[in-house]
């Protein structure tokens, strides 16, 4: 029987030492989660499983990506034979929260998921108002708009829980489509085309920085090029100098803004910032690209980053942007133009109620399956587990029914 008994002790101390670890506290979060097993799972095994802390250095890693029974999805190596990729930080305010967003760059181009080939990706945090933002680009007919994926990420052995894979935003055949001209560049036959820039409200190295009007300045980011000769940099901030002047001008019969500045795609641009009701539309994250030719012009987007007030809509997001701290850069000035306002109905009247009216189904089809993940993700965060997936597909779809009702009343008109 003492035999017995001293059996049964060791027992009842491994099982407790079990549960205690099975319930450990993860870093930054409440008891660990688990995966959901509802969909994909990504894999991330960093180089001697070292912690992801800088935005500006990639580290070594290793991944696969499991489907887990999805049978649209193509598995990605195994954990018996992972495949390369390097992993680094993103964001700004999103990377101060406990559960971080992280950018990737595959070992080689690679389709993922049923997305183009590329070697470039972003984890981000889930939320409806990414679902419904990028839609609503496509749905718009912008020129090019990320695409993305749901996954479960499992980083170093860790559930960190549910992420939107995305397509990042760069120049090329699967991205933003345009000529692309080299660091460095001299030659003004090719300064004056492949540029990707991004209105922006954060200090950064490359950047420039021009007087928009007597209360506040206007802050380019060039990401390509990145490395700019002298020329570069004087044609762009001329450039920019010669739009921000034709946008201001005094004259709102003018039509000198629409030479540098292609009128469809910004109207386009602010439709879908009104119906997201998204404060920081003319703010930051908007980006404007420009090809190479006779007649290129700065094409508005892609789209990056959106959020939706979840208000009831009394008048244009950016005239409310000043209560809140945003400063809507140009489309103040914008609205005074009569073409400005012709070029946004005709846009409007192209895609409402007829496209625009898919975004709600999109929006079940995408946020819907994700019940399961979502509250794991809850759980595994310590955020509000009432929070469902259905709650958000449905505020968000309530929110955009009630601000396209708002916004086709009140298409902006000139006097």
């Amino acid at each position: 029987m003492r035999n017995y008994a001293l059996l049964l002790c060791c027992l009842v101390m491994v099982l407790s030492v079990s549960c205690t670890e099975d319930m450990k506290e993860e870093p930054g979060g409440t008891p660990s989660a688990s995966l959901s097993n509802t969909i994909p799972v990504l894999y991330i095994e960093t180089e001697d499983r070292q912690p992801v802390t800088s935005k500006t250095e990639y580290i070594g890693a290793m991944y696969w990506l499991d489907p887990l029974g999805n049978e649209d999805v193509e598995p990605l190596g195994s954990e018996a034979e992972p495949l390369p990729m390097q992993i680094r930080g993103r964001g700004h305010s999103s990377w101060k929260g406990p559960k971080k967003p992280y950018k990737i760059k595959l070992g080689k181009k690679t389709a993922v998921m049923g997305m183009p080939s590329n070697k470039h990706w972003a984890l981000l945090k889930p939320s409806e108002n990414t679902v419904a933002g990028l839609e609503l680009g496509k749905l718009m007919g912008m020129a090019w708009t990320p695409d993305f994926r749901p996954v479960e990420v499992m980083l170093n052995g860790d559930y960190i829980g549910l992420y939107f894979l995305t397509e990042t935003i760069r120049i090329g055949e699967n991205r933003v489509d345009i000529y692309e001209q080299n660091d460095q560049e001299t030659d003004p036959a090719l300064i004056k085309g492949g540029w990707l820039v991004e209105v922006d409200n954060y200090r950064d190295e490359c950047q420039i920085v021009i007087p928009e009007n007597s209360r506040w300045n206007l802050t380019i980011r060039y990401h390509s090029p990145e490395d700019l000769s002298g020329a570069q940099l004087k044609w762009l901030t001329d450039e920019f100098k010669a739009l921000n002047a034709a946008i201001y001008s005094a004259d709102k019969t003018s039509a000198v803004w629409e030479e540098y500045l292609d009128a469809e795609s910004i109207a386009r641009f602010f439709i879908l910032q009104e119906v997201m009701d998204n404060p920081d539309g003319f703010h930051g994250s908007f980006y404007l690209h420009k090809d190479l030719g006779d007649n290129a012009r700065w094409i508005a987007g892609p789209v990056w980053d959106l959020v939706c007030y979840n208000r009831v809509k009394t008048d244009y997001t950016f005239r409310m942007k000043v209560h809140y701290g945003f400063i809507p850069h140009w489309i103040g000035e914008l609205v005074q133009y009569d073409s400005f306002c012709s070029h946004v109905k005709t846009a409007w009247t192209s895609v409402y109620p007829g496209e625009l009216s898919q975004i709600y189904a999109r929006i079940d089809d995408i946020v819907l399956p994700l019940e399961q993940a979502w509250r794991n993700d809850c759980a595994r965060w310590n955020d509000d587990q009432s929070q469902t997936a259905r709650v958000r597909a449905e505020r968000i779809k309530t929110a955009l029914k009630r601000n396209m009702e708002w916004f086709d009343a009140h298409l902006p008109v000139c006097k």
